[in-house]
């Protein structure tokens, strides 16, 4: 089959046609990254806390953890082995529609993808693009302006039929590819209004359905060229201008149409002199006349012209009235010069545009005269479009003497902005977050309607590139009038992240005449639930009249093997059923099954027997079971026998059959309706097909349900269950995923459409995420062998602090998620203790905040509602059974007010009592508590002044039911701590040690004294927010934070001198590290003087990795940054808080195994664990024998020794009395006797 080609197929069109024919045998290939030989044997149970809602180990090179995007832009998606979803091209706008195309010869030459983007991958596409999988590459198929919304790709006749919203050279809303050719019109040039849905009949034929009562070469507006387009603003010049006084300012001739001749209403060329007049406008138009008025000033006019075309430099093709013939004939052919008449009782004369060619510009060359030289008295020229600016200038013109004519009233900070690279001028306003929730910047649109019908209405976008406001460009919210006495439309939002120009329908409907009573408007204002400032712009507004009258209403068949179109309508079923519905029906989808052709919409049949969805089979039009559904389809898909329905229906007509809320199955098999549960609350959209592995090995075709819902119904025993806008119904199992207990992904996000590509995954558009653990959120426990992550069997939901003062006191950390974590593993009992700011449910139901408790057969228990609902816990630790809770922590316990420290007992299950007297202070916070080697005694850290009565600073001691303040001279924020043996402890925060800044320091337990550590004030690059150990006795250490500039740092210390990490960009500026933990390696990794070799350093939090992105962990072997674990919270990145464990890790040189003692060993092979290690039980043996024997020596050593002494100087016996038995007794500090100052309670004063 062949198309006539479309006018103006350029070189570059020829060459695309022969890249896209290039074959490709390359599959899509995954790259698996190696997997990290972490040996967590030695730590017991491991476990990681968070702030996420999926996670998952980095396992393939094409894993991000960008999470589906908010914007308005949504991606091409393919899904890894692992069954990670990530995106193989970002579009910034919607994707709308794809096939595949398989040309004519079975050469496959790429996916074709069509929404409204204007850019596919980062290149400039408008509406569709070719997308290559097996490359990846994109390929943009210029020449359509507008948004596609239906590609049908049909291999028989080696075609791609596109359709939307759009204009093409001669053509309107349907166009043809062809393979090896490029774009062609279709014989019928499209239709009089948006196409929603193409699909190849049984027939063979392509049914095209949509908003439309005509073909688009058989149809016209019964008023044409109704807007003036307004070049009173323009930049207006000319060429041979006369120097006569009042006849040389080319502008005379603007907003001129009496004719009349004279001083400044004429403009004159020189004697006997070709010249030309120009208009540089701010705008893009597409004219569709040209009217002139002719001067006869002294006998002089204008004999004959050419209009040219800038920027593309293009002589237009015009037609006439002849006014002696008063025939319609062209103008010259050679050099498209056109006659203008001498007549003087002819006012003006008239010329039609041949074609249909967009400019910014044109010029009037004037070639031949009458008299002594050419001029002019007046210009206007005309569109079909009727266009509403928001700069107020570029609209209708006011000297025009229109009744109603197109203008604008913009409100707020705006400024004009320039063109670029858009179509026009328009207008941007930089919006504080005040201003956005307050709406203060708007513009209100008024069109030039002089004809009531149906309007295509079109809000245009200029593109961010060009004006470098991407990254704060936000959301528009646009609605509208249309009909006197009619409702505002419901607001849309639209997203103005678009790279490039872009085109967004508003309104497809009816649109009443202007009067002195009624103007449709449109009002554009920022949306207002954005939180943030934004740039907001505004542009232009189109009304598109798609009331012509063709004799179709909304179905059309076209038979590709007839050159022409049968004008004929009723030889066609398919014509003839859509002239059987009530005027102005909408077909929004089809689908074909058996046989029969499936069409739904927004429609009634004449005879009222269906609405919204019917049948064609047999040449005959025929309803479904129960007179079809109740309200409009937007949406089918067809899965076996089984057709599913998308809308906003509630039954079907007659109410017969219930649970249809919104989506519904026809099995086409047993012709009956079929309930998804009791099906959503809210409107559906697309209906897209999604493969998940639903039970073990086993994958399976589901159905996801994508729209504007917010619930999935509750039926038979399954509940209520909410959702944001996105269902998946599992067929096998008749019911949806979100309500099946099942070991598979949680899947987040929306999709638009998929499509099936051969020898290859599917390829799905939409924003959608899934880097699953089943039933993980906010916390996970992680196992080396094999390497996996696990949920820990509670589900939490993330909470917002709200408190202005609580926000402040936990800045700068994660406090939304699960943030602190421990094991507690004592005589019989086996907790896991999670803290954080969270709700979660308990087993016995009730709700729990912030603090929860799983024991050792899983069942999952709270602290009650005793403390705030608005608390964070940030640290935890044990002394025996008792837990140290602390956090930004408020409440009361017994009426005794407690503040940033809690203590729980965990063998009674219940508060232990008394408790600490509370901390005090303006922004109380502790961060971090440890418990003192060999001792009961337990410090608590973080941002306080007092505890009790007893004034201590920032690090304070409990023991025995006491504070008490270890040495004097410390002030600030510490956020870690740990011990360098039983004596010495290491902080690290923003502190001072008497009054010298610093951001670590040690204390001296037997000496009380705090001590800034050597050159941390000048080597550590600001506060210290973690630290770990780099070795047993922690004299050597890993600290992070933020630097004073804002940039994150990492910084070891080696037990002499501090060198830091990344200072040559080996760690983004966005990174935020919250936690530090070393873990042991199988293997070596390559020797360096930073991190042994059978060792790693695991950085949780959210962190920026150069040349990868985003990641909430990574693991650092001395020399690289490898991302280890990602993860997404809503439509965002997640992030980790720390990693815990049972145990603590031993630090070693070498992953390979080492001899106790320094003694070679039999190590035979039962002996020796996978990665080289020497079973636990032989080491410990070893070692036992090894200390036994030195042990035995010593003494041996020591009693001989003992013998020579006492047999060489005598025996002396000690005394055995006295006298001052009190002359040596401990002083008791001060502190200890006013520690438990201020403590309530009723238990005996302890010393």
């Amino acid at each position: 089959m062949r198309f006539p080609s479309c006018i103006g197929l350029a070189a570059t069109d020829l060459l695309l046609v022969i890249q896209l024919l290039v074959p490709s045998t390359q599959g899509v290939a995954y790259d698996p990254v190696p997997t990290p030989n972490l040996n967590l044997n030695e730590l017991g149970r491991v476990a990681l806390t968070g702030n996420f809602d999926s996670i998952s180990l980095y396992t393939y090179r094409q894993q991000t953890q960008n999470a589906f995007s908010t914007n308005g832009s949504q991606a091409l998606v393919t899904q890894l082995p692992n069954g990670d979803f990530v995106p193989a091209a970002t579009a910034d706008a919607y994707i709308k529609t794809m096939c595949p195309f398989i040309m004519g010869n079975g050469e496959f030459a790429g996916v074709v993808v069509g929404g409204n983007f204007t850019s596919l991958k980062d290149i400039e596409a408008q509406g569709v693009a070719m997308y290559d999988p097996n490359t990846s590459d994109v390929t943009p198929l210029p020449g359509i302006l507008g948004q596609v919304s239906v590609v049908y790709c049909d291999q028989d006749t080696n075609t791609v039929y596109v359709g939307g919203d759009f204009k093409v050279p001669d053509a309107t809303n349907a166009v043809a590819w062809v393979g090896g050719t490029g774009w062609a019109n279709l014989p019928f040039a499209g239709f009089n209004g948006p196409i929603d849905s193409i699909i190849k009949a049984p027939n063979g034929n392509i049914i095209f359905g949509g908003t439309f009562t005509g073909l688009g070469n058989t149809t016209a507006p019964q008023k044409k060229d109704q807007q003036i387009i307004n070049i009173s603003s323009a930049n207006i010049s000319g060429g041979a201008t006369a120097d006569t006084a009042g006849f040389d300012d080319p502008e005379n001739i603007i907003c001129k149409t009496t004719g009349q001749d004279g001083p400044g209403n004429t403009w004159l060329l020189e004697d006997e002199t070709p010249g030309f007049w120009r208009a540089d406008l701010n705008f893009g138009f597409q004219p569709t006349k040209l009217r002139i008025w002719n001067t006869h000033q002294d006998g002089r006019g204008t004999k004959t012209f050419r209009f040219t075309a800038f920027p593309i430099n293009g002589i237009m093709n015009l037609t006439y009235v002849d006014p002696v013939t008063n025939e319609e004939t062209g103008c010259d052919a050679s050099g498209a010069r056109c006659p203008l008449s001498n007549n003087v009782s002819q006012q003006y004369q008239d010329f039609a545009f041949v074609n249909r060619v967009g400019m910014s510009a044109f010029q009037i060359d004037i070639s031949d005269w009458y008299g002594k030289g050419g001029g002019l008295n007046g210009i206007q020229l005309f569109q079909d479009d009727i266009y509403a600016y928001a700069i107020p200038e570029l609209n209708e013109p006011a000297c025009a003497n229109i009744g109603f004519p197109s203008d604008s009233t913009p409100t707020g900070p705006w400024k004009t902005a320039p063109s670029l690279k858009s179509e026009s001028q328009y207008l941007k306003a930089e919006l504080t977050v005040q201003d956005v929730q307050d709406a203060t910047a708007s513009v209100v649109f008024r069109p030039d309607i002089k004809q009531a019908g149906n309007y295509s209405v079109t809000v245009y976008t200029p593109g961010c590139l060009q004006d470098d406001s991407c990254s704060s460009r936000g959301i528009a919210n646009v609605t509208g009038v249309f009909t006197e006495g009619g409702a505002p439309i419901p607001p849309q939002q639209i997203y103005q992240t678009n790279n490039f120009d872009k085109y967004d329908q508003i309104y497809y409907g009816p649109v009443d005449v202007n009067s002195e009573s009624f103007r449709a408007t449109v009002t554009l204002t920022p949306f207002t639930q954005q939180g943030k400032g934004i740039s907001l712009v505004a542009q232009r507004v189109r009304f598109a009249n798609t009331s012509y009258t063709g004799g179709l209403n909304g179905i059309f068949e076209f038979d590709p093997n007839q050159g022409t179109t049968l004008t004929d309508f009723s030889k066609s079923s398919f014509n003839l059923a859509g002239t059987d519905l009530e005027p102005q029906a909408i077909i929004t989808s089809l689908a074909v099954a058996g046989g029969i052709t499936y069409i739904g919409g927004n429609f009634t049949a004449t005879d009222r027997e269906f609405k919204n969805i019917f049948a064609v089979t047999d040449g005959n039009s025929t309803s479904l079971p129960n007179g079809g559904l109740n309200q409009p389809v937007s949406t089918m898909y067809l899965f076996g026998d089984l057709l599913y329905v998308g809308g906003n229906f509630t039954d079907t007509v007659n109410g017969s059959v219930s649970g249809l809320n919104n989506v519904a199955a026809y099995d086409t098999a047993s012709q009956a309706w079929v309930a998804l549960g009791s099906g959503v609350r809210g409107r559906v959209n697309t209906i897209v097909p999604l493969e998940l592995n639903v039970t073990e090995n086993q994958v399976e075709t589901c159905i996801t349900v994508n729209g504007d819902f917010d619930q999935l119904e509750s039926f038979e025993s399954a509940p209520v269950v909410p959702v944001p806008g996105f269902g998946v119904w599992v067929p096998s199992r008749q019911n949806w995923l979100q309500n099946l207990n099942l070991n598979t992904r949680t899947v987040t996000g929306k999709l638009s459409t998929a499509t099936n590509i051969t020898d290859s995954s599917p390829l799905l558009a939409g924003t959608i995420s899934s880097q699953g653990v089943p039933g993980a959120q906010d916390a996970v426990s992680l196992t080396s062998e094999p390497l996996r992550l696990n949920p820990l069997g509670i589900q939490m939901q993330p909470r917002q602090v709200t408190s202005p003062m609580r926000k402040r006191a936990v800045s700068g950390q994660n406090v939304t998620g699960a943030v602190a974590g421990l094991f507690h593993k004592r005589g019989e009992l086996n907790i896991t203790v999670i803290g954080g700011h969270f709700t979660a449910t308990a087993s016995n139901g009730s709700t729990i905040n912030n603090l929860a408790f799983i024991n050792a057969t899983g069942a999952i228990s709270g602290i009650g509602s005793s403390l705030d609902d608005d608390s964070v816990f940030l640290a935890l630790n044990t002394q025996a059974d008792i837990l140290y809770a602390g956090g930004t922590i408020s409440g009361s316990l017994d009426d005794i007010a407690v503040n940033g420290l809690i203590l729980y007992d965990l063998a009674q299950g219940n508060f232990a009592f008394p408790q600490p007297p509370a901390l005090g202070g303006d922004n109380v916070a502790v961060h971090a508590i440890t418990t003192r080697p060999e001792s009961t005694e337990v410090y608590v850290a973080g941002e306080f002044d007092t505890a009790g009565s007893l004034g201590c600073p920032s690090v304070c001691m409990f023991d025995r039911g006491q504070w008490s303040q270890p040495g004097t001279g410390l002030s600030g924020l510490v956020a870690a701590l740990t011990w360098q043996g039983n004596d010495k402890l290491l902080v690290g925060g923003n502190i001072s040690v008497n009054g010298n800044a610093t951001a670590l320091a040690n204390y001296d337990v037997t000496r009380r004294q705090w001590t800034p550590l050597e050159d941390a004030a000048t080597a550590v690059p600001g506060p210290v927010t973690a630290l770990t150990a780099a070795n047993d006795d922690v004299s050597q250490f890993w600290v992070a934070g933020r630097s004073t500039s804002g940039s994150a740092y990492l910084v070891k210390y080696n037990g002499s001198s501090f060198q830091t990490i990344g200072d040559s960009g080996m760690l983004g500026d966005q990174t935020i590290i919250q936690g530090l933990s070393m873990l042991s390696l199988n293997d070596n990794h390559a020797k360096n003087d930073l991190v042994p070799q059978g060792m790693t350093l695991l950085l949780t939090g959210s962190l920026s990795l150069p040349n990868f992105g985003n990641a909430s962990a990574a693991l650092f072997d001395g020399t690289s940054f490898a991302p280890f674990i990602l993860s997404t919270s809503g439509s965002g990145p997640g992030s980790l808080s720390q990693l815990f464990s049972e145990k603590s890790v031993s630090f070693r040189t070498s992953g390979k195994p080492v001899t106790p003692c320094g003694r070679s060993a039999d190590l035979t092979h039962a002996n020796i664990l996978p990665g080289g290690r020497l079973a636990r039980g032989f080491v410990v043996l070893i070692g036992l024998a090894c200390a036994l024997g030195t042990i035995f020596l010593l003494v041996v050593a020591g009693i001989l020794l003992e013998r020579y002494r006492r047999r060489a100087q005598g025996y002396q016996p000690a005394p055995t009395s006295y006298p001052d038995k009190t002359a040596n007794m401990g002083r008791i500090p001060p502190e200890d006797l006013f520690g438990r100052l201020g403590q309530r309670g009723s238990s005996a004063p302890m010393l």
